[in-house]
């Protein structure tokens, strides 16, 4: 499946930036991708490494003499977090402008796991972040509620073979992925507490509550959590503070940013379990939150919830351009206009709020308030 957005955005970066990193969770598709832009490339000149390839790796016992014999190449790197000294080398090697070199890194960390390393090359570096496959991409709701959109998963032959997938996922994240990364944690610990988090799905993060019931500190939940956003497995959303003289609540929420690997960690298969489970609701405001930032590619930094309280809430405040725009997410196929909802875009000085429903229906409730299937998405504009 080609994904024309990112093609485009490295093209971008490329014009701006030495070096480009191409940064998302594990199996998401980067390396794919890489090869898709080395072929758009059109030139011999390109060399990939793969820090997982015990061949690969022996030629960076000295990654300056290894790197240094290339001009005029496109480079591309795979697994740069399992040698974070790279940045260093990498800064030296994109100074030496004679070279004409790109550099294509491909990370399955944040930048906020790496950032200490890649900030030797502040100025010089562009980050992309590749997420799973969204709606816009693939068209099929029920099939991306329930596989998650990672394309293994997604575009298995049967459902039988994508939860298996999605099983052996999580086993080798838990117990290779998280150790690569130089956190020495039991994998049982931290399947414990991923399951318990997703429990907490939609919900504010209460560290004590979660410390409690699996006899460990704040300061561990905090760690386990921290991982977990770092390596794109669980969006934390950070409240909206807003001066109106009222109590608002500070602590953020947890959801699964894949929920593939949502519906695996409660034991939902099929659409029909999803369906009856108590907190479909919940399901739906995750999932459908998740499509609405990756399609209007909102920054985490641009993205919040707010709530009161008194009980006024909003699922999601996006930021864009100075203006503000509000969503709600129901399971409905009628929904209405709330008290919650007025107070929001009056607090809040909106420009427009969204009420997200499954399907592809649209019909206005308000003059700022618009009833929106997921798959009319893309239509949302924000300018």
């Amino acid at each position: 499946m080609r994904r024309p957005y990112y093609l485009k955005q490295i093209e971008l970066q490329f014009k701006v930036h030495p070096v480009c990193a191409l940064l998302g969770p594990r199996q998401v598709g980067k390396a794919t991708l890489a090869r898709m832009y080395a072929d758009h490339h059109q030139s011999d000149k390109i060399q990939f490494f793969d820090l997982e390839n015990p061949l690969d790796l022996a030629q960076f016992e000295n990654p300056l003499m290894t790197l240094s014999r290339f001009s005029g190449y496109l480079i591309v790197i795979d697994e740069i977090q399992l040698r974070p000294d790279l940045f260093s080398v990498l800064r030296v090697l994109v100074d030496q402008k004679e070279k004409k070199n790109k550099f294509l890194i491909l990370g399955s960390a944040s930048r906020d796991l790496i950032r200490q390393s890649s900030e030797t090359l502040a100025g010089r570096i562009g980050f992309i972040e590749l997420t799973p496959f969204s709606l816009t991409e693939t068209h099929d709701i029920q099939k991306l509620w329930l596989r998650g959109g990672f394309p293994r998963s997604f575009l298995a032959d049967n459902e039988e073979e994508s939860t298996l997938w999605r099983k052996s996922y999580i086993t080798t994240f838990l117990e290779r992925d998280i150790p690569a990364l130089g956190f020495q944690i039991p994998p049982q610990n931290i399947r414990r507490f991923w399951m318990m988090l997703a429990h907490y799905h939609g919900q504010n993060l209460n560290s004590s509550d979660l410390g409690r019931s699996l006899d460990i500190s704040n300061q561990t939940v905090r760690k386990y959590v921290d991982i977990l956003r770092g390596t794109f497995m669980v969006r934390e959303l950070m409240p909206w503070f807003e001066n109106l003289g009222k109590r608002q609540v500070k602590s953020s929420k947890i959801y699964f940013r894949d929920s593939g690997l949502l519906q695996t960690l409660t034991g939902i298969e099929n659409m029909s379990q999803l369906y009856v489970h108590p907190k479909l609701g919940a399901f739906w405001e995750g999932f459908a939150l998740e499509e609405i930032i990756r399609s209007l590619h909102a920054s985490a930094e641009d993205c919040y919830f707010w709530a009161t309280q008194g009980g006024a809430e909003l699922d999601l405040m996006v930021m864009n351009k100075g203006e503000r725009f509000g969503f709600e997410f129901k399971y409905t196929d009628s929904p209405r206009i709330t008290p919650s909802m007025k107070i929001a875009l009056n607090d809040l000085q909106l420009k427009h709020l969204y009420v997200i429903i499954p399907g592809d229906a649209g019909f206005p409730l308000d003059e700022r308030i618009t009833v929106c299937g997921l798959k009319m998405v893309p239509e949302i504009k924000t300018d």
